[in-house]
């Protein structure tokens, strides 16, 4: 049996297998790391092709390796993926993948009789049953789950009125791949964070029109984002998870940096938002104010949701939607931890949320750190 199985291999489940190994876990024979994805890269493997690495938000460095200098005109998505690879191999981290966890469950009671002495020494709250991992490549028998999923698996498609009767094509953040397939088309940017704000520059360099429709007007933050910063942001968003609530997007805390390519774009009319959407029509948008626009696309840059479908089998949820965190732990189920949720689902915490994780592992299965 496992002491720990890691899912998922982004900056957070990287962070976790990197303190495991550290503290004197073997990969392999004490941890495993399993990720979805067919190559290293977590959710950055999948961002469109046009995001460039200078175009992107800052790339957090893993723990014990600084992201290697890199050309700032080369697509986001192969600088990160070879710089996952590089520290998976430099750490001696396998990753098993692709490996797509179906679910997460107790083993049922009877079994846990077939293993006695694994429960001396160990923690009254992880003794007994185990979980097991189920996936598409088998199971794994394990103590304790870090959950590193993220929400890349997971986007929002929020419902309007007339969804279903637009004629033109509509597509989310997680589908776009390049401005070049949306050339000579009108299209209307649905949602308020970062992905709405690059995709609308791109579009409008490319020479495609364009209308912004949010939600709430805005907002530009011209604050420093320091570590204090920081701190206060992870401070806003647990508060949430801490009461059960479902966490609101760390953008919904931060506002958009006000760089001067933000400015540019504002004073060219390209980031004014027209207010929020009140629906849609076959040929267009229809916005609170009754406004209209036509339009041949609407892009869905919505967001995400946490991506935890697998692990409904162990009953989290409470009334409010939301799951009960004490930082990264799950009230619920002392088996579990749990990074790539709330503050920790954006890169700003990721890294110090999966060396919590790892460190609470190591606490739970007694191991000296």
């Amino acid at each position: 049996m496992l002491d720990v199985v890691v899912i998922g291999a982004g900056q957070a489940g990287l962070s976790a297998a990197y303190y495991l190994a550290r503290h004197g876990l073997v990969p392999e024979t004490d941890f495993v790391v399993l990720d979805a994805n067919p190559a290293p890269g977590g959710a950055w493997l999948h961002r469109w092709p046009s995001l460039t690495l200078g175009a992107a938000h800052a790339v957090h460095d893993l723990p014990g390796m600084k992201l290697p200098r890199s050309d700032p005109d080369e697509p986001a998505a192969a600088v990160v993926s070879r710089y996952y690879e590089s520290y998976e191999k430099a750490f001696g981290l396998p990753v098993h993948r692709p490996v797509k966890v179906l679910a997460v469950r107790t083993l049922v009671a009877d079994s846990a009789m077939l293993f006695p002495e694994d429960d001396a020494g160990l923690p009254a709250d992880i003794a007994g049953p185990p979980l097991v991992v189920e996936t598409n490549r088998g199971s794994y028998e394990t103590r304790l789950v870090i959950n590193a999923t993220g929400t890349w698996d997971k986007p929002y498609w929020p419902y309007y009125p007339g969804k279903d009767v637009f004629a033109g094509r509509q597509l989310h953040t997680h589908d776009f791949r390049s401005v070049t397939e949306l050339a000579g088309q009108r299209v209307v940017v649905v949602g308020g964070g970062t992905s709405a704000v690059q995709f609308l520059l791109q579009l409008s360099e490319s020479g495609v029109e364009t209308a912004w429709t949010t939600r709430r007007p805005p907002e530009f933050a011209s604050r420093e984002f320091d570590p204090n910063w920081g701190r206060d942001v992870e401070r806003q968003v647990n508060e949430r998870t801490a009461a059960g609530l479902p966490p609101l997007s760390v953008v919904g805390v931060t506002g958009l940096p006000l760089t001067q390519q933000y400015q540019n774009g504002i004073a060219a009319g390209t980031l004014v938002s027209r207010g929020p959407l009140q629906r849609l029509t076959a040929s267009g948008a229809v916005f609170e104010d009754g406004t209209t626009f036509d339009a041949d696309v609407v892009l869905w840059a919505t967001g995400f949701r946490a991506a935890l479908d697998h692990l409904a089998p162990l009953k989290l949820r409470e009334p409010g939607g939301g799951i009960v965190m004490d930082g990264v732990k799950v009230a619920r189920e002392p088996r579990l931890l749990m990074v790539g949720y709330g503050a920790s689902a954006s890169t700003l915490g990721a890294s110090r949320a999966g060396r919590a994780a790892a460190l609470a592992a190591l606490d739970r299965l007694s191991v000296s750190v």
